[in-house]
């Protein structure tokens, strides 16, 4: 059974809140979910300023250690909370071997 950990969508119309939890990858978004770790509400507090997200650590990090691959969204909160390292800005650019050789016979003879 493939677990991620994603949001399932609550709140008003237009007015989302979100719950972060550990799921089936192939239930519905909204499904029941195996365990509940969090909640996420994406709009700023008037008086704060401050977007408000509670997580339960112990249980995430158990979910993370069993093997539960996070959503995009998900892997963002969570490397933000720290519980995840941060993803590189760069990813390592995939390059044709031609490419690579062509590349390192021009450097030689322009030096």
């Amino acid at each position: 059974m493939a677990v991620r950990i994603r949001f399932a969508r609550h709140g008003l119309r237009n007015r989302p809140m979100f719950h972060i939890v550990a799921m089936n990858a192939r239930k519905k978004r909204d499904g029941k979910p195996l365990e509940k770790l969090g909640t996420y509400n994406p709009h700023p507090n008037f008086k704060e300023g401050a977007k408000h997200i509670t997580l339960d650590f112990e249980r995430t990090k158990y979910w993370l250690g069993v093997g539960a691959q996070p959503t995009d969204g998900v892997q963002f909160l969570l490397e933000r909370a720290g519980l995840l390292p941060p993803r590189p800005l760069y990813p390592k650019l995939k390059r044709s071997p031609s490419a690579s050789i062509a590349a390192e016979t021009k450097s030689p003879a322009s030096s």
